[in-house]
């Protein structure tokens, strides 16, 4: 790597430090177009602070969200109320999922964390005939189309936090204090396990260091 190129990179990273924003929010609007308008029993797996399960109640009856740790789980309870029909548990995914069954299961920057193929077939058995899963991942860059969509986020990454900033120095947000990890798999390794557990599941590429995947169950009376 080209020194002017190293340091452009460096004073994006530094600049993005300063002007923090949620990859993960950023889909969450997305994710809601994928829901029916109503439903009875929503689960997302990986919780965090809470925020997409929030956001689930405007379709769901009663939402179940789950998250390993304690501490996120104690501040999602905090930032949600007792008012809220959202259930908050500490549990393990996949083995720890409550059984369901579920009209919809949502996942976000939560499977590089669990065993693939695991975790897919533990949101398929808990869901409902006609339900619906949407995942938003992590994937290790392998391709050249993977590269460049890396290399097209990071600038439009600098600019998107500076617009939702106004040009601040901020912290970072709640939702993204918790501990992460980079991704395993790559992108074509998890369209591969997550058509082989999901037929007909749809995978895309997006900016921002992350891809979608989307499946409906149509088994009927399964």
């Amino acid at each position: 790597m080209t020194t002017p190129l190293l340091r452009i990179i460096q004073a994006l990273d530094r600049f993005n430090a300063a002007h923090p924003w949620d990859h993960n929010a950023y889909f969450h609007r997305w994710i809601l177009r994928q829901l029916p308008s109503r439903c009875d029993r929503a689960l997302d797996v990986g919780c965090g602070s809470g925020d997409l399960a929030r956001l689930l109640t405007t379709r769901a009856r009663r939402v179940h969200a789950i998250d390993a740790d304690p501490d996120i789980v104690a501040r999602a309870r905090e930032l949600t109320g007792l008012d809220a029909p959202v259930t908050f548990t500490v549990a393990e995914a996949p083995a720890g999922m409550p059984a369901g069954p579920y009209d919809v299961i949502t996942c976000v920057a939560a499977v590089h964390h669990l065993p693939f193929t695991d975790a897919l077939t533990g949101f398929r058995e808990r869901l409902a005939p006609g339900g619906t899963l949407v995942v938003v991942g992590l994937a290790r860059e392998e391709t050249a189309v993977d590269h460049l969509l890396a290399l097209a986020s990071s600038p439009l990454n600098a600019v998107t936090g500076w617009i939702r900033n106004r040009g601040r120095r901020t912290p970072r947000p709640v939702s993204m204090t918790a501990v992460t990890r980079p991704a395993g798999m790559t992108f074509r390794e998890i369209i591969h396990g997550a058509r082989e557990v999901l037929p007909g599941a749809k995978a895309r590429r997006r900016l921002f260091w992350r891809y979608t995947l989307v499946w409906r169950d149509g088994s009927g009376g399964r």
